[in-house]
């Protein structure tokens, strides 16, 4: 079959690998009708070179139908339309038990100290191949995956597999008041969905900030107020400004490790992931850093007694905060990888609406064949040609 593999840094090339089959009885082998790039695959496209191997199979989004079931799914059959959470859980753990799918302890990869495998997403997190390719096994099929209607396109559905979920507990995350104000940091996909989200809760008023056009623009068309980051000197002196002096209720920081803004850690984190792979994965665990533009801002913006909620992705294990100001402003932090299927069965229900009230089948830029992602991988990462999203087809 073809699929996209890793081959260097910023390297990835679509080839010809072996078929999947089944392993398990709980296993199940999906044929991908859609799958997408994900911001995260950027942290593999760029810094997590030390943690990869050519030939490994990326991708973490993806939807399909179902080709074969092991002796043990009984919830799937041949033929069933599914979109599959990009961490893969078991269901029936002490952390699944829990709603806590991204700890599931059956899939918990212990000797990384680690949370559940991602499919695709490097040897951190199980190796497990990934969806940019015409087929994917798909572990602990009777409980991750998620059945679909028959009617709608696949991006009605698609981003249930991570996008919209991690949005969706984000803003669950920030625990906005009534009457209160959310702050969103980086309105790439998951910040726009972030911004649908807390309108379609109900939250009034919510302040976008980036610092593409084209970003911004969607954000208010999707009800945002917004701050464009190259026309204000200090983002966080304006959002204060817009509230009173106090800041935001609470600020999501949907940006992340590929934040702007620092020259200095981003000559340090692009040396570190050129070295030798044992010394890369040293300095990574024990000095990595991250971008901290966002998270500083969003630290410095919130009201005292607020809440930042942080859906962009970390990395760096020596990553220095401003602990005096946060201990000061007693400030509520949330965070952590997505807990996709607690929140599947109440966005399905949203997603299927005849009215598309999430704007969903509207967030792609670009739709290609998995034939042209390296191409598009730059694209996403440059933001160039208003890229916003993009969605393969094998």
């Amino acid at each position: 079959m073809r699929a996209l593999t890793w081959q260097g840094l910023q390297d990835v090339r679509v080839e010809e690998v072996p078929d999947p089959v089944l392993q398990e009885p709980t296993d199940a082998i999906v044929r991908v009708t859609s799958t997408a790039i994900c911001g995260s695959d950027l942290h593999l496209y760029n810094v997590l070179k030390p943690y990869l191997s050519p030939g490994d199979v990326l991708g973490h989004e993806f939807m399909g139908v179902v080709e074969e079931v092991g002796s043990g799914v009984q919830n799937l059959s041949v033929g069933d339309r599914v979109v599959v959470p990009f961490n893969i859980s078991c269901g029936h753990c002490w952390m699944c038990e829990r709603g806590l799918f991204a700890q599931c302890e059956t899939t918990q990869n212990v000797q990384q100290d680690k949370g559940a495998s991602l499919f695709g997403f490097s040897s951190l997190y199980g190796s497990v191949p990934g969806g940019q390719a015409e087929r994917v096994r798909v572990p602990h099929a009777d409980f991750g995956p998620v059945r679909l209607p028959q009617e709608h396109s696949d991006e009605r559905f698609l981003y249930l597999s991570d996008i919209l979920p991690t949005a969706w507990q984000g803003v669950e995350y920030a625990d906005v008041p009534e009457g209160g104000t959310l702050a969103v940091l980086g309105l790439g996909p998951v910040g726009q969905l972030a911004v649908r989200a807390a309108k379609h809760r109900g939250i009034e008023r919510v302040i976008g900030v980036d610092l593409v056009p084209d970003r911004l623009t969607k954000a208010a068309a999707a009800g945002a107020e917004v701050v464009d980051l190259q026309g204000v000197k200090d983002v966080a002196e304006t959002l204060r400004e817009l509230t009173d002096g106090r800041g935001p209720d609470s600020v999501l920081d949907a940006v992340g490790m590929e934040a702007h803004g620092n020259p200095v850690s981003e000559k340090v984190i692009a040396g570190a992931s050129r070295l030798p792979g044992p010394l890369a994965r040293t300095a990574i665990e024990k000095a990595g850093i991250d971008r901290l533009a966002a998270l500083t801002t969003a630290i410095s913006a919130v009201r005292r007694g607020g809440t930042v909620s942080i859906s962009g992705v970390y990395g760096g294990m020596a990553d220095p905060l401003p602990m005096m100001q946060m201990f000061d402003k007693g400030i509520a932090l949330r965070m952590g990888q997505c807990h996709v299927r607690r929140w599947t069965d109440e966005l399905l229900d949203i997603a299927r609406q005849p009215d598309d009230v999430l704007g969903l089948e509207q967030l792609a830029t670009h739709r290609v064949s998995l034939e042209d992602a390296p191409e598009m991988y730059d694209t996403f990462m440059n933001k160039d040609d208003g890229c916003l999203k993009v969605v393969l087809t094998p």
